[in-house]
């Protein structure tokens, strides 16, 4: 067996929590770090010292503010999140309904901002929960941007299905994906949980490359989908704006279909 580097090793207790684990002991992190319990106890000293990790009056360790200050550094992730939390806001406002965003790191999607409303369909979603590419609105809106040879790979699966209406066939994934590319908005029915639908527009950076996805999520039985595409196209207009995206004649990003500019605000959503 080949032997861990010490950053693999260190590396292995941060990745022991999660949030299913958002408190462990250090019993709990040598076995779920695969270490032995003398090098878990010697990484954790360390990493308590210079602040990654904290201990509990009850001995349980949990994750540092070290790592909350060196994780909001990350340009895809607070930074982000604090241009688009304003248009956010406002498609909330507009719909009072789940707002999302959230952008690609590998397969998943990770999201790094979510408004609730207190009468809305709930969903199994969290500031830094995962989620493979197919299965989300936003995911759909991300992978249909992806180079084709990424598609590929991805569409080749295996595709988890987590309700009977989550696409798993390549062929049928493939053609939604050229659907997002043409309407340049995602429509989630019912993939994640059996009574929520989601739609969802692309983000783009300053370059024009998508960087993220905004999406809204609803009761499927009395969703308005038409009603609701050009809200969420306003919202990712607006974040790609703040984020230096400058359109071109004819860009369709989200869409050209609704002839607003980026200062418009999403107007109320009747439900």
């Amino acid at each position: 067996m080949t032997a861990r580097s010490a950053p693999d090793r260190l590396l292995s207790v941060l990745a022991a929590f999660d949030h299913e684990h958002p408190a462990l002991s250090l019993t709990d992190i040598s076995r779920r770090a695969g270490l032995t319990l003398t090098t878990a106890h010697r990484l954790v000293g360390a990493l308590t010292d210079w602040g990654a990790l904290e201990r509990d009056t009850s001995g349980l360790y949990h994750v540092g503010l070290r790592l909350w200050e060196i994780a909001a550094l990350a340009p895809r992730g607070l930074a982000l999140r604090q241009i688009a939390l304003p248009y956010l806001e406002d498609l909330y406002e507009a719909t009072h309904e789940n707002v999302q965003l959230a952008v690609r790191d590998g397969d998943e999607v990770v999201y790094i901002e979510w408004l609730s409303g207190r009468s809305s369909v709930g969903v199994h979603i969290r500031v830094g929960a995962r989620w493979p590419l197919h299965a989300t609105g936003v995911g759909l809106a991300l992978l249909a941007r992806e180079p084709l040879e990424f598609q590929e790979r991805y569409c080749a699966g295996p595709l988890t299905a987590f309700t009977p209406y989550t696409i798993t066939d390549p062929a049928r994934l493939r053609r939604v994906l050229a659907d997002v590319r043409r309407t340049g908005v995602a429509v989630s029915d019912r993939q994640v949980t059996d009574d929520a639908l989601s739609v969802a527009a692309p983000v783009r950076g300053a370059g024009g490359a998508v960087v993220a996805a905004v999406s809204i999520v609803v009761p499927q039985a009395d969703a308005q989908v038409p009603v609701l595409i050009p809200a969420v196209r306003v919202a990712a207009r607006g974040i790609s704006r703040a984020l230096g995206w400058q359109p071109t004649v004819g860009s369709q990003l989200p869409t050209a279909d609704t002839g607003r500019e980026a200062g418009d605000r999403p107007s109320a959503v009747s439900k």
